[in-house]
């Protein structure tokens, strides 16, 4: 078993974090990669940062996805998530969309612990279109300004605690999800009366069992592939992606236009 995790971002210290966190989750016999973007911001915090980290993520994904049994996407907000699935021949998930797979089996209502005020709309919104926006009871972020992404849990470990305690006491959180890559590895130390929620541990897991399903991948519906239509600009690997050439990774040059989307089969 092969997972493949993006981070959105451009910070390597972070990609780390994650890395860590992803091999001590891993259950026996999982390999996991961890690939940083290539361009966009440190951490994203607002919908445009997503927009570009979305981008980010499917270039890498279109490159190396062939390599892979399965996709994470290791940013919360799981920027590009949904639009991956509709081309990746393999599953792909998310470490929001796994945090609340993980809540759905742990209990009712949960508060989301974020590392900045201005991050919360966005967290919201995703929350909501994963269809859990009735059952958050709330999302408790830092106030301080960040000084380095990468050293978080160390310089606000102490608050992230406090955030969570009272969203326990004070929301009626039944679990806390601690939110972003940033804080990969935190829920280990964090010590709560209600279970604490890592997005990578779950994303790690969920993504390692999707693999394992071995899930038919949809022809139909509205994750069939994208149509068939001329295209430009983009890159030699999400064009091959969009053709449905997975299984020839190097076709001829063309300056024509590349054609989208042909049938795919399962790998």
């Amino acid at each position: 078993m092969r997972l493949l995790l993006i981070n959105p971002n451009i910070s390597a210290s972070v990609s780390a974090l994650i890395e860590a966190e992803a091999r001590r989750s891993a259950g026996a016999g999982t390999e996991v990669e961890v690939m940083t973007a290539r361009f966009g911001v440190a951490y994203i915090e607002t919908r445009f940062e997503a927009l570009v980290g979305a981008y980010a993520a499917a270039e890498l994904a279109a490159e190396h996805h062939h390599r892979f049994d399965a996709v994470v996407v290791a940013a919360f907000g799981d920027p590009g998530l949904v639009g991956l699935r509709e081309v990746l021949p393999v599953p792909v998930t998310g470490l929001t969309e796994a945090a609340l797979a993980s809540v759905q089996l742990l209990g009712g209502r949960f508060s989301v612990i974020a590392i900045s005020h201005r991050i919360q709309a966005w967290y919201r919104e995703v929350i909501e279109a994963n269809g859990f926006g009735a059952r958050l009871a709330s999302i408790r972020s830092l106030e301080a300004p960040l000084q380095r992404i990468d050293r978080v849990q160390q310089e606000h470990a102490p608050a992230l605690q406090v955030l969570a305690e009272r969203a326990v006491r004070e929301d009626g959180a039944d679990v806390i999800v601690l939110a972003g890559a940033p804080l990969a590895g935190l829920a280990r130390s964090v010590r709560l009366p209600v279970p604490v929620v890592d997005g990578v541990a779950s994303a790690v897991r969920h993504a390692a069992n999707l693999a394992a399903l071995r899930g038919a991948h949809p022809e139909g519906g509205s994750f069939a592939p994208p149509p068939t239509k001329p295209n430009q600009g983009l890159s030699p690997a999400i064009a091959r992606l969009l053709a449905g050439a997975n299984a020839n990774p190097h076709p001829p040059a063309t300056d024509s236009p590349t054609p989208v989307h042909q049938p795919r089969s399962s790998p």
